[in-house]
């Protein structure tokens, strides 16, 4: 679906862009740090010191949420 555009080149719908984009480099990073803290955990690693942001959450998803918006706001 092709996004409409006004007389002046501006893009009706930027936001729903970035909403996209964000969301799509959220949820890529967290597959990928899921993937790093679940094989840490089950060979039974420190993996929360390896992840920025992690350090001092209890549960898996927790920790790896709080590092991906810790990579995230380095990307902004």
């Amino acid at each position: 679906m092709a996004i409409s555009t006004h007389p002046r080149g501006v893009s009706q719908h930027p936001m729903k862009e970035d909403f996209r984009a964000y969301y799509g480099i959220f949820a890529l990073s967290f597959i990928v740090l899921f993937a790093i803290a679940l094989i840490g955990q089950l060979l039974g690693w420190q993996w929360r010191s390896w992840l920025p942001g992690a350090e001092g959450v209890k549960s898996m998803t927790g920790g790896v949420k709080a590092a991906v918006y810790t990579f995230m706001s380095h990307l902004l």
